[in-house]
């Protein structure tokens, strides 16, 4: 599917615009992060200078008002204070733990990877030394960026799938208005070409002229409902597979080029299916004629018929230049063509009469240089 290069730049604008927004959220909150580390920080050596006024101070001796808050302000950030003899004080760890001395070790490993510790030092002597974690709260905002990315991105998805669907749905009602107005200019001419046929029959003319005629009027008369049929939910009435798809391939092969070489088989007489004919015949038609333009109207298409237990494989083959892998999926997508001139709308429409209204599956079998086989798959009506 072709973009316009005005499309093209606004979407590379939005893309970079969108980068670099989040780019610079993530930027400010990791310095926000470090800002706030920073002053955690200093709070613990603030914390530590009163430690050590502590120590330092004489037993009978009143403590300032400044050291006790200090002391007594930390409620958030966990603490680890070991002294030189290898005794530990705790403060804001689980009472429950205080005990386990495996887990204040695991601890005190944690705390070393999160922070630097704070050596309490007094003339050159060691007297304790501080371990501490981070906070709670900056604990939460470090997974702070990842939580945004996560917000973004389903944000960016929703507003994706709404605008996908939304496109979706207004070429679903651009292409079913499209496919009725046809199908109401079709009906015009259609009339007329009757009226003349019969006052043809009048005259002294080869009947079988007139008899191809009104095949061909009959056929414009199945297109016509084939496309008055699109954007509405089609009637599906039980009929026979194999003699539906015979009728297909009989007016394909009798007005294709005598180049194309059909062949039709199956492995069962009959095989019942709830079906619309005229949009399943269409299925057909669509196929084949891929076939033979993959072929450049040379070579040899076959049909065949498979019924595997509850399953019925219509499987339509062609001696083309086979298509590419990667392609496999993408060819059946609106706007997607292999050719030079071509909508890119039939096997898309294929794919949604098979799918969405005779619920069935439809897929590329195999594909080479050899040819590709295409298979449509639908469910048994048992009687």
């Amino acid at each position: 599917m072709n973009f316009s290069p005005q499309r093209k730049a606004s979407n590379i604008t939005l893309l970079i615009s969108a980068f670099i927004i989040v780019s610079l959220i993530l930027w400010n909150t990791n310095s926000f992060f470090r800002k706030f580390k920073e002053e955690e920080r200093l709070k613990m050596e603030i914390w530590a200078t009163a430690q050590l006024e502590l120590i330092q101070s004489p037993v009978d001796q009143e403590l300032g008002n400044l050291t006790l808050k200090v002391m007594a302000n930390n409620t958030s950030t966990p603490m680890i204070l070991v002294n030189e003899e290898g005794s530990y004080k705790t403060h804001n760890i689980p009472k429950d733990k205080i005990a386990d001395s495996t887990y204040i070790r695991q601890k005190i490993e944690q705390f070393k990877n999160e922070n630097e510790p704070i050596q309490i030092i007094q003339e050159d002597e060691l007297l304790e030394t501080l371990y501490y974690g981070n906070s709670e709260v900056l604990n939460k905002l470090k997974y702070y960026p990842l939580a945004l990315l996560l917000i973004i991105c389903l944000f960016g998805t929703v507003i994706f799938f709404f605008f996908k669907t939304n496109k979706a749905s207004e070429q679903n009602k651009l292409w079913a208005g499209m496919a009725k107005e046809t199908a109401h200019q079709i009906g015009t001419p259609l009339t007329s070409l009757m009226g003349w046929n019969e006052l043809l029959k009048t005259e002294d003319i080869n009947p079988d002229v007139t008899k191809e005629i009104a095949k061909d009027i009959d056929r414009l008369q199945t297109i016509t409902e084939r496309f008055s049929k699109i954007g509405s939910i089609p009637e599906l009435h039980v009929h026979d597979i194999v003699d539906e798809t015979k009728k297909a391939y009989d007016y394909l092969k009798q007005r294709s080029s005598k180049l194309v070489h059909f062949s039709f088989s199956s492995n069962v007489e009959e095989a019942l299916v709830l079906l619309n004919p005229p949009l399943y015949n269409w299925s057909i038609e669509n196929l084949v004629k891929n076939g033979i333009d993959a072929m450049k109207g040379k070579g040899n298409i076959a049909i065949q018929i498979e019924k595997k237990g509850q399953t019925i494989n219509i499987l339509v083959s062609d001696t083309g230049h086979g298509i590419a892998k990667s392609d496999f999926q993408n060819i059946f997508n609106p706007g997607v063509t292999t050719k030079k001139r071509g909508w890119g709308l039939g096997l898309s429409l294929v794919k949604r009469i098979v799918e969405e209204y005779h619920k069935g599956k439809i897929k590329v079998f195999s594909s080479s240089k050899e040819g590709t086989i295409m298979q449509i798959s639908l469910r048994a009506n048992e009687k």
